[in-house]
């Protein structure tokens, strides 16, 4: 711009007042006009700023909801978790008193154990003290065996000879002896050309004896009718019998007697004997 220029202007600004006017108008203009871009440059700065506090706050948000996601998780898994405690717990309690329970029974069978032991070890003196007893008994029996032995084969020797005595009295002679089978033996036989005797000797006896006795005969008249005669005389010596015993030999025509006594008289078992 000249020199003249500017003073033709500043003459114009102190005189003319609408120049003046004028003037000011455009310079205020102007500076609004730069004032308005600023602004816009500062409200697209905004609005930039703005949209990404925006995006900001939307990231934010879904980190949010992100992390109520995870929150809502980890407290089902914290209930979850609670709930597995507690469930451990009441376990850990049933243990406990399971455990409790286990050492009760236990100690009860230990003491039972013990007790056991002590009836083993208490049953085991009495089996040892039975044992002694036992062999003190087969002692005893064995004695008692050899006096009943020695006994039969006297009662045995005392009939033979007894029966022997009262037949001779009766007009039959007869020896009288043991007559051994297969199958059995007869401890009191004799026989001569008309007569036979077949009978058996014993302590004491019941009716038992007298079966054995027709069994006898029975098998003498089956296998061996050689050994019989015409007439047959049977005949038991027991020095106790039974009452049963009696009234069947008597019934059944058997002589039956001992050293002292005869129940059956002999007399009647020969008069039916020859009557027969």
């Amino acid at each position: 711009m000249s020199t003249g220029l500017r003073r033709e202007i500043i003459k114009l600004l102190k005189e003319d007042e609408e120049f003046r006017y004028m003037v000011a108008g455009l310079i205020g203009i102007q500076e609004v006009l730069k004032r308005l871009d600023g602004i816009e440059r500062e409200q697209k700065s905004l609005r930039e700023e703005q949209i990404k506090m925006r995006q900001e706050l939307i990231r934010l948000s879904e980190e949010q909801k992100s992390l109520r996601e995870e929150q809502i998780k980890m407290r089902q898994e914290l209930i979850r978790l609670r709930e597995a405690q507690i469930k451990l717990s009441e376990e850990q309690k049933s243990l406990r008193e399971e455990q409790i329970k286990m050492r009760q029974e236990l100690i009860r069978l230990s003491e039972e154990q013990k007790s056991l032991r002590e009836e083993q070890i208490k049953l085991r003196e009495d089996f040892n003290k039975m044992l002694e007893e036992i062999k003190r008994i087969n002692t005893r029996l064995s004695r008692i065996e050899r006096t009943v032995e020695k006994l039969t084969i006297d009662v045995e020797e005392e009939a033979r000879s007894f029966i022997k005595h009262h037949l001779k009295n009766a007009g039959i002679n007869v020896e009288i002896d043991v007559l051994k089978l297969p199958e059995a033996e007869i401890n009191v036989y004799g026989a001569n050309d008309e007569w036979c005797v077949v009978g058996e000797a014993s302590l004491r006896a019941g009716k038992k004896i007298l079966d054995e006795l027709l069994g006898k005969y029975r098998l003498l008249k089956d296998k061996y009718p050689g050994y019989l005669r015409k007439n047959i005389i049977l005949v038991l010596y027991v020095t106790l019998p039974l009452p049963e015993l009696v009234e069947e030999a008597r019934r059944r025509n058997i002589w039956l007697l001992k050293a002292t006594k005869e129940y059956v008289p002999l007399k009647e078992v020969l008069r039916k004997v020859k009557s027969s």
